[in-house]
C-alpha cells in the first residue's frame, strides 16, 4: 500500500514533466489543414471509404457549400421509415429481419428469414461453462467493459479465431449478434450483485422469442413483460442497429479489421468505442440534464420557465457548465434525425396518463426551442436538431431498463451493423487503413545522460 502511494506521488511529478513537453499549438492545425477528428472545415465527415450497408443523409453540398436537408436513414438502400412502419402495421418484431438486411443485402422472404431466426436462436446460448469463468469469477463495475472483455475472450473458445473465410466471418458476426443480449443481462446481474449489494437473478434461455422479447425476459425478475412493451424494444434495436461507417465505433472496427486482425479484436475494439461518453452514454447524458431541469425549474411543462433555464444552460451557467444541450447536434443530421422523430412519436403516445408524460413534455420544448435560442446566442448559422439520444434514455426508463443497461443495449443492437461493416471492410476493402499525422517536434541534439540538467 505504502509503494502504491509512492507510485502515485511520482505518477503526479511526471504529469507535471508531460505537461511541460508535451503542447501542440492550435493554430498548426490550420496551418497544415489538418483535419481534426477526420472532420472537414464546414463539419462533413472526410471521405475514407465506400460502403453499400448504410446511407445517413442530412445535407447536400451545393455550389461547394453545404446546404440543411431533412434527415433520412437508409439500410440497404431501404429508408428506415418504411422498415418501421412495416413492423409497425402488422405488429411484428423487427430486428432480427434487420440484421438479415445489414449482413446479406436483401430482405428476407418469410422461409429465409424463419430459419434465419432458427440460426440466431442457435447461436444464443453462451460456451459452456463461459458465463462462470468469464463474467461471474471477474465481475466488472461497468457492463460494457464487461461485454468487450466477453467478446474478446470468445476468441478462446473457437478452434480457428484467425480464420477469415467468408463462411466463418458471416458466423463469427451472427454469434455475437446473437449472444449479445445473453452476456449483456448476465453482466448486468453480476455488476449489480458485487457491487450494489443486490440480489442476481439468472434466467435461463426460453427460446422461440424475438431478441427483444428474450432481453426482457432475461432481464425482469418474474420475466413478464406485454407485447407492446417488447415491441418497443424491438424499434429501439432496429434504429440503433447501424448507422453508416463514419461512426467512431463503426469506423473502429473498420480499422481493426482493415489490418487482418480476427473478429473479436475488432468487435472488442468496437464496443470500446461506443463505451466513451462522447459516442454511445449520450442519452445518459440527457437524462442527468433532465434532473438537473427538474431541480431547477419550477414548472418542467411552462415553455418560458424551460428556455429561460435553457438560455442559462447554453450560456455555461448551469447544469454541468459545458454549454451543450445534450440530445441536441448531430454530426450529420441538420434539419432532423429521422430516428428520433420516430422515437419521439411512438413514445409520447404510449407515455400519456403516466409519470412520464410530463418528462416528454419537456423534452418536446427542448427540441423545439433550443435551435432557436442556439440561433440567437451563438449566432453562427449553424442548424441543429434533436438527436436519437434525446429520447431513447426515456424509454429505456419506460421500459423499466436500469441506466446501466443503456448504452450496453445500443451495443447489443450496433452489433448488427459491426459485423456487416467488418465482413464489407475485409473483402472490398482490401488495404490497411493508415491516415498520417504531421509531425511537429522540432530536431533535437542528443544529450549524454551525464550532461543533462
Amino acid at each position: 500500500m505504502q509503494k502504491e502511494k509512492a507510485n502515485l506521488s511520482a505518477i503526479k511529478d511526471l504529469c507535471e514533466e508531460f505537461r511541460k513537453y508535451n503542447k501542440i499549438d492550435p493554430e498548426f492545425y490550420e496551418l497544415y489543414n489538418v483535419k481534426r477528428g477526420l472532420r472537414n472545415p464546414d463539419g462533413t465527415g472526410v471521405m475514407a471509404g465506400l460502403t453499400q450497408i448504410c446511407n445517413v443523409h442530412g445535407y447536400v453540398i451545393n455550389d461547394g457549400e453545404r446546404q440543411a436537408v431533412d434527415g433520412e436513414l437508409f439500410y440497404r438502400g431501404y429508408n428506415i421509415k418504411d422498415i418501421i412502419k412495416s413492423c409497425q402495421d402488422e405488429q411484428r418484431f423487427g430486428y432480427e429481419e434487420t440484421i438479415y438486411l445489414l449482413m446479406f443485402g436483401v430482405l428476407p422472404t418469410t422461409e429465409q428469414l424463419a430459419k434465419f431466426r432458427t440460426v440466431i436462436e442457435g447461436f444464443m446460448q453462451l460456451p459452456e461453462n463461459f458465463f462462470e469463468d468469464m463474467i461471474l469469477k471477474a465481475p466488472s463495475s461497468n457492463v460494457m467493459n464487461k461485454m468487450g472483455r466477453s467478446v474478446l475472450a470468445l476468441y478462446s473458445y473457437d478452434d480457428d479465431p484467425e480464420d477469415t473465410s467468408l463462411d466463418v466471418e458471416l458466423a463469427k458476426a451472427l454469434q455475437p449478434t446473437a449472444r449479445m443480449s445473453n452476456i449483456m443481462v448476465k453482466a448486468y446481474q453480476v455488476k449489480s450483485c458485487c457491487y450494489d449489494s443486490n440480489s442476481m437473478y439468472l434466467h435461463p434461455l426460453v427460446g422461440g422469442l424475438s431478441i427483444a422479447e428474450e432481453i426482457l425476459s432475461l432481464l425482469r425478475i418474474d420475466r413478464q413483460y406485454t407485447k407492446e412493451e417488447a415491441l418497443l424494444l424491438d424499434l429501439c434495436l432496429i434504429l440503433h442497429a447501424e448507422h453508416g461507417g463514419g461512426n467512431n465505433s463503426t469506423f473502429a472496427c473498420r480499422v481493426l479489421s482493415s489490418s487482418g486482425t480476427d473478429a473479436y479484436s475488432a468487435y472488442s475494439g468496437a464496443i470500446g468505442s461506443l463505451k466513451g461518453p462522447k459516442h454511445g452514454g449520450a442519452n445518459i447524458k440527457v437524462l442527468e440534464m433532465v434532473d438537473d431541469i427538474k431541480k431547477n425549474v419550477a414548472d418542467i411543462t411552462n415553455r418560458d420557465e424551460v428556455v429561460a433555464y435553457l438560455k442559462k444552460i447554453i450560456n455555461k451557467q448551469a447544469n454541468d457548465f459545458t454549454g451543450l444541450v445534450y440530445g441536441m447536434g448531430h454530426a450529420v443530421y441538420t434539419i432532423s434525425d429521422p430516428r428520433a422523430i420516430i422515437l419521439r412519436d411512438r413514445a409520447i403516445s404510449l407515455a400519456k396518463g403516466t409519470e412520464f408524460e410530463k418528462d416528454f413534455v419537456l423534452l418536446n420544448i427542448i427540441e423545439t426551442e433550443t435551435p432557436q435560442i442556439f440561433a440567437s446566442q451563438k449566432a453562427n448559422g449553424k442548424a441543429i436538431c434533436a438527436n436519437v439520444d434525446l429520447y431513447s434514455g426515456l424509454v429505456y426508463q419506460m421500459l423499466k431498463i436500469p441506466q446501466d443497461l443503456f448504452t450496453p443495449l445500443f451495443a447489443t443492437s450496433r452489433m448488427a451493423g459491426w459485423g456487416a461493416h467488418r465482413i464489407e471492410e475485409l473483402f472490398t476493402g482490401n488495404r490497411i487503413i493508415r491516415p498520417a499525422y504531421k509531425s511537429v517536434s522540432k530536431p533535437q541534439v542528443y544529450v549524454p545522460i551525464a550532461n543533462r540538467e
